[in-house]
């Protein structure tokens, strides 16, 4: 290699060191940048968590402190008092709605499940639930006909609560006299796959005192 080669390729090299030198100088805060966006965003979500973890807990702690009165009318006003939105709102609702059952108001009772029932902002568990709990706090309750309209949707639906809900028509329809027909569906409601022990002992035991005779096996 000549003399002049050598020479080019030392000065080519130098400024490639230069250019690099001078991109890293230009550009060298980019990486900087990103290292504290990442270790920024740690710390924030960290702190959104244990804000959320904290909140949960003032919540909880509120519930507790409230359900410790000793009178029945004393937990139900302090469950009122506190504020509250979504789906922590209808937990306070089914607490309320337990605490007006035990004061034998099944009305009332059943005014605020019916109020979280026809909620269309919550769950669609949440709704079910509660319709669920209305229809069990039977005639004193609520008419047979808005009984019949939640069971038919919750029972329609995929929900986990629909063979509960099917149940609860079984039940329903011996009230309004229509043993043939609770027979049938009790029938139809056993032969089905999956159900929990408790259940099948129930529908047996309808069947048995419906006139009806269970198949063996």
């Amino acid at each position: 290699m000549s003399d002049s080669e050598s020479f080019i390729d030392e000065v080519t090299e130098e400024l490639r060191r230069d250019r690099l030198f001078s991109l890293m100088r230009r550009y060298g805060w980019i990486p900087l940048v990103i290292i504290l966006a990442l270790v920024g965003g740690a710390a924030w979500f960290e702190w959104q968590r244990s804000s959320a973890r904290a909140e949960a807990e003032a919540r909880g702690d509120a519930v507790l402190a409230a359900l410790q009165a000793e009178e029945g009318e004393a937990r139900l006003s302090a469950l009122e008092a506190l504020e509250a939105d979504g789906e922590f709102a209808a937990v306070l609702d089914l607490l309320k709605a337990a605490e007006a059952q035990s004061a034998e108001d099944p009305k009332g009772a059943a005014e605020i499940l019916l109020g979280v029932a026809n909620d269309a902002s919550l769950p669609q568990p949440w709704r079910d639930l509660a319709g669920l709990k209305a229809v069990m706090l039977g005639s004193e309750a609520m008419e047979p006909d808005t009984r019949k309209d939640l069971l038919d949707r919750i029972a329609a639906s995929a929900s986990p609560m629909a063979r509960m809900a099917r149940e609860q028509q079984v039940y329903l329809l011996i009230e309004t006299g229509d043993r043939e027909a609770a027979l049938a569906a009790a029938q139809a409601l056993v032969e089905e796959d999956g159900l929990s022990r408790g259940l099948q002992e129930r529908l047996l035991q309808v069947i048995v005192a419906l006139g009806g005779k269970p198949e063996e096996g």
